[in-house]
């Protein structure tokens, strides 16, 4: 693959190749930063190159930068402006990475890719703490365009507007996250759903069919356009007062994981990935489901850019 023409003068490094470090080395490849790879995983690692060659295929696009495979940490991290951490949800994992970045490059800047944790806790034994900024990049990296800039207690400013350029130049749509809260803002407002949505369940109102319909085919619809907080505005805040005071004391309070997730869990029915969950999965639907959900993604990017 070529370089492109920004790779002589930033380069990023990514610490794992799994679900969403491979797909953060495409993003920063392809706007031509000089991107190196590293993964404990020898096999991850070198499947790296295919996996993008694939997204690549099916988004029509041809390679415009360099990823290098690195075989160690180190080598991978030596000499970078930007660190990616994009290791598994494991804080005491991230907190070794960090350790280990550290000792061989203290001045690049790190950026911690994580869904839910706290920036504060994973930068709490680094030696330069200012340096540590928190970055959500959703799943597929390559077309979601929002990544979540999350500032931890002792992240400095120039540490967040530097990620945030470079998220820009990669054409990525950074949004500033002013507080450090499990969660950040996506996925506070997802798992809410999904608690709302499992407690419809557990309470008898109707089938998880019937919850997954009504959501895709009604506001499901609308929220890619007009946001929850646009939307309230539009209808009226004095007709969503009312109805929040109305509907709120009906809703799921709970402070743990819904009774129908906790029973499918402890009885080993974990979702597709074992055959069945609140659903079942024929063999081959996984597969089946990943591909439409690429194409409604990939559809949406074109839509949202003609706009």
């Amino acid at each position: 693959m070529n370089r492109g023409t920004r790779s002589a003068s930033t380069h990023v490094a990514v610490l794992g190749a799994g679900l969403m470090g491979h797909g953060i080395a495409q993003v920063f490849s392809q706007a031509g930063f000089g991107v190196s790879i590293w993964d404990p995983d020898q096999m991850a690692l070198t499947d790296v190159p295919r996996r993008i060659a694939e997204h690549l295929e099916q988004l029509g696009e041809t390679p415009k930068g360099e990823i290098t495979l690195s075989s160690t940490l180190a080598e991978c991290v030596r000499g970078c402006d930007l660190v990616v951490e994009a290791a598994p949800e494991r804080l005491e994992l991230k907190q070794n990475l960090i350790r280990q970045i550290d000792e061989a490059n203290p001045d690049c800047i790190i950026a911690s890719n994580t869904s839910v944790l706290r920036i504060t806790e994973i930068a709490l034994n680094a030696r330069n703490p200012h340096r540590i900024v928190g970055t959500h990049w959703w799943n597929p990296p390559y077309l979601i365009p929002v990544v979540e800039v999350v500032r931890g207690e002792q992240t400095g400013e120039g540490a967040a507007a530097r990620v945030t350029q470079w998220l820009l130049d990669a054409g990525k749509l950074p949004v500033d996250v002013f507080k450090d809260a499990p969660g950040f803002v996506g996925n506070r407002m997802q798992f809410a759903l999904v608690r709302e949505a499992a407690h419809i369940v557990d309470e008898g109102i109707c089938s998880a069919e019937t919850v997954d319909l009504v959501a895709r085919h009604t506001f499901g619809r609308r929220i890619a356009a007009v946001g929850p907080l646009r939307n309230s505005d539009y209808i009226g805040l004095d007709l969503v007062e009312a109805i929040l005071d109305y509907l709120a004391p009906s809703l799921s309070d709970a402070r743990r994981t819904p009774a129908l997730i906790r029973k499918l869990v402890a009885d080993g029915r974990k979702g597709a990935k074992t055959g069945s969950g609140i659903f079942e999965w024929r063999e081959g639907e996984r597969k089946e489901a990943e591909e439409r959900l690429l194409k409604h993604l990939m559809a949406m990017q074109s839509l949202t850019a003609s706009h």
